[in-house]
C-alpha cells in the first residue's frame, strides 16, 4: 500500500449526506470526490455556480455518485439557510458539515485595509459560524444524532504567523469554536473535530500564497522534515475517516497532517540540521574542552 491510495473500505460512507463548503476546487474537491467514492451523497457550495456545476458533473461521471452544486456565500446567514434547505429538500437529511471555505493571501499587515482584513475574517470565521449555527440548530430541533462538524484550520491557528495575520486570527477562532462546541453540543449527538493541513499545493490558493517566482525561490518542501508536500488523497483519507463512524470516539481534536513542518519551525535548535556532518567532530571537541 502507498500513501496515495484510498484508505477506507467500499461504501464506508454509504447513506450519509455531506455538505462541503468551498467544494468546487482544490482540497474541497479532492475530499468531495473521495466521499462520493465511498458512497456518500455530497453537496458542494461556493460563490461561483458555474465552477460548482462543472465540478459536480465531473465528480458524478468519475464516481457514479450524487453531487449537488449549490451557490452560497457563507458570509451571509440567509444564504446559508437557503443552501441548507436545498440540501434537505434533495437528500432529506444532512449528516456531516465540512467547513472548508476559506480565503487567504500574503501581505505585510500594515499594508492591509480594514476591508481586506474583514474579508478573510468574514469568510473563514463568520462563514464557519454561520454554517455551524444553521446546521447545529436544525440537528438539535429535529433531534438528529450522530452528526459531525469537521473544520479545516491551520497549524498557525496556535502558533500564529506573520504576513497572513487575518487568516491566523480567523483560524484560531475556528479552532476555539471546534473545541468549545465539542463539549457543549456533544449531548445532542454532535462531534466536532478539525484538520490542520500543512503544504498541500492547489492551483488557486498557492497562486495567492506563492505568487510569481516565489514558488521557485522558496521551496516549501524544504521546511518539511519528510522533504515533500502532501498529496490530496492523504488529506481526503483523513477527512473520510473523521466523518465516518470509525472515528466515533474522537471529539474535540485537531489532527495535524503536515509531515512535521510546524514542529520543525517551533524547535529552537532545529536549524542545526544545516551544519555539515564533518563539523560535528569539531563541535564535540569544543564542547568537551569547555567541560574540562
Amino acid at each position: 500500500m502507498k500513501y496515495t491510495q484510498k484508505m477506507l473500505r467500499d461504501n464506508a460512507l454509504k447513506g450519509k449526506t455531506i455538505v462541503v463548503t468551498g467544494g468546487g476546487s482544490g482540497l474541497g474537491k479532492a475530499m468531495s470526490k473521495y466521499f462520493l467514492e465511498l458512497g456518500a451523497n455530497v453537496a458542494i457550495t461556493s460563490r461561483n455556480l458555474e465552477k460548482l456545476q462543472n465540478t459536480a458533473k465531473e465528480l458524478e461521471v468519475e464516481t457514479g455518485g450524487n453531487c449537488l452544486p449549490i451557490q452560497c456565500d457563507v458570509r451571509h446567514y440567509d444564504q446559508v439557510l437557503t443552501m441548507h434547505k436545498a440540501v434537505i429538500d434533495k437528500f432529506d437529511r444532512i449528516d456531516v458539515l465540512l467547513n472548508n471555505a476559506a480565503g487567504n493571501f500574503i501581505s505585510p499587515t500594515e499594508r492591509l485595509s480594514a476591508n481586506a482584513f474583514d474579508t478573510i475574517i468574514d469568510i473563514v470565521l463568520k462563514g464557519t459560524k454561520n454554517c455551524t449555527l444553521a446546521f447545529g440548530k436544525h440537528w438539535i430541533a429535529t433531534k438528529q444524532r450522530n452528526t459531525i462538524v469537521l473544520n479545516i484550520v491551520t497549524t498557525y491557528a496556535w502558533t500564529g504567523s506573520g504576513y497572513v495575520v487575518p487568516s491566523a486570527t480567523a483560524k484560531a477562532g475556528v479552532l476555539a469554536m471546534t473545541r468549545s462546541l465539542a463539549v457543549e453540543w456533544a449531548k445532542y449527538g454532535m462531534r466536532f473535530n478539525a484538520i490542520a493541513p500543512g503544504p498541500f499545493p492547489t492551483k488557486g490558493a498557492w497562486d495567492r500564497l506563492m505568487p510569481g517566482n516565489l514558488k521557485d525561490k522558496f521551496d516549501i518542501s524544504k521546511k518539511v522534515p519528510l522533504q515533500r508536500v502532501g498529496e490530496h488523497q492523504e488529506l481526503a483519507n483523513l477527512a473520510a475517516y473523521l466523518v465516518s463512524d470509525f472515528s466515533s470516539y474522537i471529539n474535540g481534536e485537531v489532527i495535524t497532517i503536515d509531515g512535521g513542518e510546524w514542529l520543525k519551525g517551533a524547535g529552537e535548535f532545529n536549524m542545526l540540521e544545516d551544519i555539515p556532518k564533518e563539523m560535528w567532530d569539531q563541535l564535540e571537541m569544543m564542547i568537551r574542552a569547555k567541560k574540562s
